[in-house]
């Protein structure tokens, strides 16, 4: 598994010191990014092949969430390339070896000059050592959004959250949705269904239903069709 250790900075806690989701799925996806560079497959290479790797969905299982100033390890490891698909774990790990948190994802890799999925290139499959998938509960990628749905105040795509692809990167898609969990709600698990890319100035309608402990979140565009659908998962605070 690929790693980089860090410590809990101040800039990534909530108001009780935790390490916030959002953070959290930073660390995550910085972690693969550090991996693609390290390998000669970085941003730049990317562009220069006119491909981009798009993330079709996250499954996040949190056991606990690191506190300020806790040093921490940081994972990644591709398990299977197959045709256009990536398939990649993740986690995050105390100093002493324990789990804090498990992740899997799967990744679609486009032509960005025709916009349609591409199969992986040879360098891609010699690079990345593929490893076991991690013990976990996999669940399916597919969330089924309940009845009952409630519209909310519609949000418009600002530059900041866009990243090198230009279109809205999957943590900001995520910390949108966040913004409508009933208070004091402490996420164990989020999956994600990315449907499609969203860019400068689109208008994400926001739709969210809440099942007990579980809160779905859909962005949608005004004729109703999905840009992310969301499902966070509660847990009781330690």
């Amino acid at each position: 598994m690929y790693t980089f250790e860090s410590r809990i900075r101040y800039s990534e806690v909530d108001s009780e010191g935790r390490l916030t989701m959002a953070a959290l799925i930073n660390y995550l996806q910085d972690c693969s990014t550090f991996q693609s560079e390290d390998l000669g497959l970085c941003v730049e290479y990317l562009k220069k092949a006119h491909l981009v790797w798009v993330l079709c969905s996250w499954q996040i299982v949190v056991e606990r969430f690191p506190v300020l100033g806790e040093k921490v390890t940081t994972g990644t490891q591709p398990y299977d390339l197959k045709g256009f698909l990536g398939y990649r774990n993740f986690a995050m790990l105390d100093e002493k070896g324990n789990f804090l948190a498990k992740a899997n994802s799967l990744w679609s890799l486009l032509d960005t000059e025709t916009g349609r999925p591409t199969s992986v290139p040879e360098i891609m499959v010699e690079r990345y050592t593929r490893a076991p998938k991690l013990e976990m509960d996999y669940s399916s990628r597919k969330i089924a959004v309940p009845e009952g749905s409630v519209r909310q105040e519609a949000l418009t795509v600002k530059k900041h959250h866009l990243d090198t692809n230009h279109h809205v990167n999957n943590q900001q898609f995520l910390d949108m949705a966040m913004d409508f969990l009933p208070e004091g709600f402490c996420v164990a698990q989020v999956r994600a269904e990315y449907k499609k890319q969203a860019f400068l100035h689109d208008v994400l309608v926001p739709w969210v239903a809440e099942d007990g402990s579980r809160t779905v979140v859909k962005l949608a565009d005004e004729t109703g069709g999905a840009y992310m659908i969301a499902e966070f998962l509660r847990k009781e605070q330690a």
